[in-house]
């Protein structure tokens, strides 16, 4: 069956969902709203709820222009899943954490607690970060090159690999009697010393109940693909096209079989925002009123921000000019240059195409019709899942789970219940081995 993610954001996926009528622009500040959001997603039996993040206000340079968004700010993601953890059971939890700005050791142990309060529901998302405002927040003048992030990020994410299996299963025995709390022979010190960092370890957390958090990422470039083919276990896209969708979906599991990995390995949930009505017709007036309150001006600004130059001195209904070859986000750029040559955009109309989602695919219609655009990806072989991003909240997840989740069920593509009680078992995924335990069965083997 396919697995289905909820993409937590604030008013809505929309960058303009904030001014509809029926969202209240002040609730994404709130814990009732988040928590309303949770406990309807896990109704739903929504995989897992997830929690994009960055360290900076992009754009700060340009606070009149920003003024007019709600991108400005937003709640810290660990400390806002551990609450929603205390009022859900089975559904997953998400968050981002940066490996160009943080340390091995604070991603290690946030997410390790993050797992033990949820019984075994955490899941890391591994990003480098998109852009020098985050660096200035961070005693930094300028952002680390693209290749030496994902370097960086490599050796990061095996030290945080390294910390989770400090404890093994079973290490603490709490004997009362004789007065000792754990076995010291399953406690290990990590003592890993690399290029970028130098930490000894062990983790001050237990062992996760599902051995470790789930690895997820979202990179597009080939470095971020390489990277998840190696780590991940969730993998986020951006795709448009099914074809285009269907390349990536391939290109994901041969780089996950070129690192000694089965394709069920990774889960590949390219993000689909969902515009849903009783009627198609009513599916197109929710979507059509959000796209005429876009501003043309913070639309130009943003396309000029992915593609390396100011994209207002050209015509916008002319051809779209090719971005910078030197790019950060390559890989996002491509598919918005692919849509746009694909179907012979105008700059005008690439933006109105994927300004107001972000760059991610949108299917309108009625419940039948998404369920039909949804299969059509998951059986074609460009999808396990997907991360779906509703056009408003809670108006928009409503309508998933009132309308579209019934749909998939009645096709038996998706849960009527969920599987397990951690990430792992509901996402299909196998309790990675503890590294110790593997090393000692092979020394005893001989």
């Amino acid at each position: 069956m396919m697995k289905l993610g909820m993409f937590l954001e604030g008013s809505g996926h929309h960058v303009a969902a904030w001014r509809d009528p029926d969202v209240d622009p002040n609730g994404r500040q709130t814990l009732a709203h988040y928590l309303d959001i949770a406990r309807t997603a896990e109704c739903g039996k929504f995989d897992l709820l997830f929690m994009a993040d960055t360290n900076a206000t992009f754009g700060a340079d340009d606070v009149d222009s920003w003024t007019r968004t709600t991108q400005a700010s937003r709640l810290e993601p660990i400390t806002l899943l551990g609450a929603i953890a205390a009022v859900t059971e089975r559904i997953g939890l998400v968050a981002t954490a940066t490996t160009t700005y943080f340390e091995p050791f604070h991603v290690a142990r946030f997410f390790a607690s993050l797992d033990q309060i949820s019984g075994g529901r955490a899941g890391w998302n591994l990003v480098t970060s998109l852009a020098v405002a985050e660096a200035y927040n961070f005693g930094r003048e300028t952002h680390p090159h693209h290749g030496d992030r994902y370097v960086r990020a490599r050796e990061f994410a095996k030290v945080v690999l390294g910390l989770w299996d400090s404890w093994e299963d079973g290490a603490v025995i709490a004997d009362k009697q004789n007065g000792v709390y754990f076995d010291r022979s399953k406690l290990h010190f990590l003592n890993h010393k690399g290029k970028h960092f130098a930490v000894r370890g062990p983790l001050t957390v237990h062992r996760s109940p599902q051995g470790h958090p789930v690895i997820v990422q979202a990179g597009q470039s080939d470095d971020g693909r390489d990277l998840a083919g190696e780590t991940a276990e969730v993998t986020f896209t951006v795709q448009q096209e099914l074809e285009a969708g269907r390349a990536f979906y391939a290109d994901i599991k041969r780089r996950a079989a070129a690192h000694g990995r089965p394709p069920g390995a990774i889960k590949v949930m390219p993000g689909v925002m969902t515009v849903i009505g009783r009627t198609r017709t009513e599916a197109a007036e929710k979507y059509e009123r959000l796209q005429a309150l876009l501003s043309p001006e913070l639309a130009i600004k943003d396309l000029s921000s992915q593609f390396g130059f100011d994209l207002s001195t050209y015509p916008l209904d002319g051809p779209v000019p090719d971005p910078r070859t030197d790019l950060e986000q390559r890989g996002r750029v491509k598919v918005m240059v692919d849509l746009a040559r694909r179907e012979n955009l105008t700059i005008r109309q690439l933006y109105k195409r994927v300004y107001g989602q972000r760059g991610h695919r949108v299917v309108i219609g009625t419940a039948t019709e998404v369920a039909d655009a949804l299969e059509l990806w998951f059986r074609g072989g460009a999808a396990d899942g997907f991360n779906l991003m509703p056009l408003t909240f809670p108006r928009g997840l409503e309508d998933i789970v009132d309308l579209l989740i019934p749909e998939l069920q009645r096709r038996g593509l998706f849960r009527k219940e969920y599987e397990g009680k951690t990430l792992r078992e509901n996402l299909g995924l196998p309790i990675p081995e503890n590294r110790w335990v593997v090393e000692r069965t092979q020394k005893d083997a001989g």
